[in-house]
């Protein structure tokens, strides 16, 4: 991690928010960032964490299942599972082995005990490498990116085709974890280039079920830092109703 008193150097700046909503009693969202995770817990302000580019740093966001048991144990699962394997996470291939054993995780957790049996999580998330950027998912969580014509969506939501005027569905089509019998998980991977200027978005479907990619581009690209754009995305989503967790990390790298 960047210190004050280090010579300027490229770096990737990391401010994370999660919180409950207004509906939902607990937080069943988590997320990771390199070592550190958050699981279940309310952070009242954005946090922002600095590093070094060079090491593979893993950034995710996960959604543990409502309506099944435990989705907070199965998201804390993914992400700690995650802060471990992050340093070795160098490409595709590794990443991809790193969901699919994620995903054997929670089937292996929930084997046997009635109060953890179904329970499962989304993912979203990308890998930063030295010059370039590996994003992933399984499930609605989604990843961003900013550019030149705006915000654009990286990850594929696995979910049914929209009806016409339908904006969100509550309808997942993979997870990690999430039924009774042991099913495989396709992740899917996207990698591009990496440079200083470079931002995302990685959020949980309690901000884009309630907030507009549209407002995302207003509130994300307006803000004059990450933190104050952490906060107005949450905002605009507590004042929506906010009637799921919300939890989003914006991801800028810099020098």
């Amino acid at each position: 991690m960047v210190g004050r008193g280090d010579p300027v150097a490229s770096y990737v700046a990391v401010t994370a928010l999660s919180h409950a909503g207004l509906v939902r009693e607990h937080n069943e969202d988590s997320l990771v960032i390199g070592p550190w995770t958050l699981c279940g817990t309310v952070t009242e302000n954005p946090q922002t964490l600095v590093f070094r580019r060079g090491t593979p740093l893993c950034v995710a966001v996960a959604d543990g299942l409502g309506g099944q048991p435990a989705g907070e144990v199965a998201s804390a699962l993914v992400v700690r599972n995650l802060s471990i394997l992050g340093p070795s996470l160098d490409g595709e291939d590794t990443v991809r082995r790193a969901l699919e054993a994620c995903n054997e995780a929670v089937y292996a957790a929930a084997d046997g005990d009635p109060a953890l049996l179904t329970m499962g999580t989304t993912v979203a998330g990308v890998v930063v490498l030295a010059d370039s950027l590996l994003t992933f998912n399984v499930g609605d969580s989604r990843v961003y990116e900013t550019g030149r014509d705006g915000l654009r969506q990286v990850s594929v939501d696995d979910s049914p085709a929209l009806r016409p005027g339908q904006r969100t569905t509550s309808i997942v089509t993979q997870t990690l974890g999430g039924s009774l019998e042991f099913q495989q998980v396709t992740p899917h991977l996207t990698g591009m280039p990496l440079a200083v200027g470079h931002r995302c978005l990685i959020c949980t479907d309690g901000l884009t079920d309630t907030v507009t990619d549209e407002q995302l581009d207003r509130l994300l690209l307006g803000a004059e830092d990450d933190g104050r754009a952490a906060f107005e995305l949450w905002r605009a989503a507590i004042e929506a109703g906010a009637p799921d967790n919300i939890t989003l990390i914006v991801l800028s790298v810099g020098e």
